[in-house]
C-alpha cells in the first residue's frame, strides 16, 4: 500500500461522470479506485466490480478495499438508478430498485468509510444528487423519493461528522449529463448538457475546500437550463 498519495474512491464509476471523477482525482495526485457493478471498457486506477447495494456481501467487500488501499481520505457517491413511469405503473420491485442502488448503497459506503475517515480528522464525502432531490415530477415517483432519502441522509452525516473533519457535500445536478446514452435518448443540442468533465472539475473543488468556508450543498446546471 502506497502512504505517499492520498486515496479517492469513487463510487458508481461507470463512463460518464464515474470515469471523468475518477480521471479528475489522479490527476490531482490521488490514488483513485472505482467501484461498480459492471467494469467499463476504459478504467482509471484500481476498479472493483460489485454489487454496493447486497447488504449481504457489500461490508465485506468495502473493507477489503480499505484493508488493501487504506482510509480514503475522498469518498464520491454516484451510483443512480432511473425509473420513469406513471406511478400506477410503478411497482413495488421499481421501488426498492431504486432505494437500494441510491439510498442503501450510500448508507453501506458511508459505513464502511466515515469511520475510518474521522479518526485521521480528514476527508470529503461527496453525493451526487439531481433535480428530484428537491421537487418530485410527474412519473418520478420512485427516483424522486429515493433522491430526497439521499439528501436528508448526507445532511445527517454533515451534523454528525463535521466535527470530526468530515466535509459531507451533497451535489445538486439539475441537467443532462452529455453521454453517448444520453444523447440517444434525448434531443437536447449537446452544448445544453452537462459535460463530465467540468462536474468533475466543481467536485474536486468542493473536495479542496478550506474548511471555514464549506460548502453542505452545491447546486450545478448549464447556463441554458431554467430553474
Amino acid at each position: 500500500m502506497s502512504a505517499e498519495k492520498p486515496l479517492a474512491l469513487v463510487a458508481g464509476a461507470g463512463s460518464g461522470l464515474g470515469s471523468a471523477l475518477l480521471s479528475r482525482f489522479e490527476r490531482g495526485g490521488y490514488r483513485v479506485v472505482g467501484i461498480g457493478r459492471s467494469k467499463p471498457d476504459q478504467t482509471v486506477g484500481s476498479y472493483v466490480q460489485m454489487d454496493l447495494s447486497d447488504s449481504d456481501s457489500a461490508p465485506a467487500a468495502l473493507t477489503g478495499i480499505l484493508a488493501e488501499h487504506g482510509t480514503p481520505q475522498v469518498v464520491i457517491h454516484n451510483t443512480a438508478e432511473l425509473v420513469i413511469a406513471p406511478f400506477s405503473e410503478t411497482s413495488p420491485a421499481d421501488f426498492q430498485r431504486t432505494w437500494s442502488s441510491m439510498v442503501q448503497t450510500a448508507v453501506l459506503l458511508a459505513q464502511a468509510t466515515m469511520e475510518p475517515m474521522s479518526q485521521t480528522g480528514k476527508g470529503a464525502f461527496i453525493v451526487s444528487g439531481a433535480t428530484a432531490s428537491l421537487r418530485g415530477g410527474a412519473k418520478f415517483s420512485a427516483f424522486a423519493s429515493a433522491k430526497f432519502a439521499l439528501r436528508g441522509l448526507t445532511q445527517s452525516l454533515a451534523r454528525e461528522y463535521q466535527g470530526h473533519g468530515i466535509h459531507v457535500v451533497h451535489m445538486i445536478l439539475d441537467g443532462i449529463i452529455d453521454t453517448p446514452r444520453s444523447r440517444e435518448l434525448h434531443s437536447l443540442d449537446p452544448s445544453r448538457m452537462m459535460k463530465s468533465q467540468e462536474l468533475a472539475e466543481a467536485y474536486w473543488q468542493a473536495a479542496h475546500q478550506p474548511s471555514s468556508t464549506w460548502t453542505h450543498e452545491m447546486d450545478l446546471r448549464p447556463q441554458s437550463e431554467s430553474f
